[in-house]
């Protein structure tokens, strides 16, 4: 083994970075840098690749000068990405035809509803365990191949080459060798049957994307590729990958059944395991692969709330009522109780389990006596109220919710996690690496390592930080819950 430390690289939604992590699960050292968002028209979201690519060299450089190792000293790089996220690219170049078109992009709701209006919708569930949203990268794919001149063409030649983040991100690594996708990403395109693991020649069909364009499919942990030896000034095999919340399923060790973390990112997603069994939602929740290893997959219930920490970022940048965003908490503790103010924060729509992508956001229940804290308070409870309708939702498909499991930026916000502990009635249990997603990447990169044996092995990294119990009565719950359910009619479109 050559090394005993993993570098994993973590490249969300709106920074790249990159976390040196030890053989006990411990971050050593961290480098980020904030990724710019483009937005060209009212609700597209696009992202430079060429930003996206030289940032991951500059973190990865970064965090292992801070951590004073040398590429010998790491055992392999773990690779987490934003999902859906979608880039194609000339495959003798390397360089995207077109900026990567985000997963909060809008751009593709009319194809989405056109193909539910010919009755498609079904079908792809049936097979991918999604809904026909512009959510996914197919339709993504699609408008790329149909708007971008002379794409098609090529496309038909076998000379593009099209992926999520991982994916670009393992072919830039590896100098173009590998063009490669994990099944979790994988099962994020709307092209793939998640229970053969292959992608579908009709769904291909129905979007128009050629065979040649996609990447191979492959297990989350394994040897996935090897670096140039210019990008850390060694070769270092690339030895995990999975998209960022099935990552941090395996960061907050939710290796068994009816385990259930929830992100808090740019938007918040909640996984629950379902094992070996592919469920179906009763209630529009997601069906998707958790994990692939050794040519089996786990899989999982998903519910995907697309604004949550943007929505503070909403009021950093937009608002201007916090200079940062860790101001928030301390607005909002000043809101008058029983304020009455709702912010559905539907900047893109409504993910699960509305799925309505032509809702638009809101601020409710305004007096004359509101204000900047009511604002931030009703930001912060926007996140809260969102994951009791995923944890609803996946009550009804039959999940018993003991507890949940939370990580991601917001999580260190106290009075959030008790706000959310007495919304959804669960306790709230907050580890002491809250970086899960990356840690998740290191995982799979050192399973495969030999650095951790087994999955089992690594529930025994998990430490709990704190434990928010649930202290607010039902009525006044209920009560809050009510008034949250009226404000999302109110924007609901369909």
């Amino acid at each position: 083994m050559a090394g005993k430390h993993v570098l994993a690289i973590d490249q969300g939604t709106t920074s790249t970075r990159a976390i040196v992590f030890d053989a006990t699960g411990r971050p050593v050292a961290t480098a980020q840098k904030e990724l710019p968002q483009i937005f060209p028209q009212p609700g597209w979201v696009e992202h430079d690749p060429e930003e996206i690519w030289s940032a991951t060299v500059e973190v990865c450089r970064g965090a292992l000068a801070k951590a004073k190792l040398k590429p010998a000293d790491l055992a392999g790089i773990g690779i987490t990405n934003q999902r859906e996220t979608t880039v194609v690219w000339d495959r003798a170049t390397g360089k995207p035809i077109h900026n990567a078109i985000v997963w909060q992009d809008r751009r593709t709701a009319e194809r989405c509803a056109e193909l539910k209006k010919a009755g498609h919708e079904k079908a792809v569930t049936d097979k991918t365990g999604l809904l026909l949203d512009p959510y996914f990268s197919g339709t993504k794919i699609e408008w790329i191949l149909k708007h971008v001149a002379g794409a098609r063409a090529a496309a038909d030649k076998g000379v593009l080459a099209a992926g999520t983040i991982e994916c670009f991100l393992l072919w830039r690594l590896t100098g173009g060798k590998v063009h490669a996708s994990d099944a979790t990403n994988a099962s994020r395109t709307l092209l793939l049957d998640i229970r053969k693991g292959a992608w579908d020649p009709e769904l291909m069909k129905l979007l128009g994307v050629p065979a040649s364009l996609l990447p191979q499919v492959v297990d989350c942990s394994g040897e996935l590729g090897v670096t140039t030896a210019d990008f850390l000034g060694a070769p270092v095999p690339v030895l995990g990958m999975a998209g960022d919340q099935q990552a941090a399923t395996v960061g907050q060790a939710c290796i068994k059944p009816g385990m259930i973390k929830a992100t808090y990112g740019t938007g918040c997603f909640a996984l629950l395991n379902t094992g070996s069994i592919a469920v179906h939602s009763r209630y529009r929740l997601l069906t998707t692969i958790a994990y692939q290893l050794d040519g089996r997959r786990t899989y999982a219930l998903e519910g995907s709330i697309f604004v949550a920490g943007a929505a503070v970022q909403w009021l950093r940048d937009g608002l201007q009522l916090i200079e940062k965003s860790s101001d928030v908490e301390a607005l909002a503790a000043q809101a008058r109780d029983s304020h009455g103010v709702y912010l559905v924060p539907a900047f893109v729509g409504l993910g699960a389990p509305h799925w309505d992508p032509d809702a638009r956001g809101a601020i409710l229940g305004l007096t004359r006596d509101s204000g900047p804290a009511e604002i931030a308070a009703a930001t912060l409870d926007s996140v809260c109220y969102q994951t009791r309708d995923l944890l609803d939702a996946m009550r009804g498909d039959g999940a018993q919710i003991d507890d949940l499991r939370v990580d991601g930026g917001m999580v260190g916000n106290d009075l959030l996690m008790q706000r959310l502990a007495d919304t959804v009635a669960t306790p709230v249990e907050r580890p002491r690496v809250t970086e899960t997603t990356a840690l998740g990447a290191a995982f799979l990169a050192g399973l495969h390592a030999g650095l951790w044996p087994s999955l089992e092995a690594l529930s025994a990294t998990w430490v709990l930080d704190r434990a928010f119990k649930p202290a607010e009565g039902a009525a006044s719950r209920d009560r809050r819950y009510a008034g949250w359910q009226d404000a999302v009619r109110r924007v609901r479109t369909s």
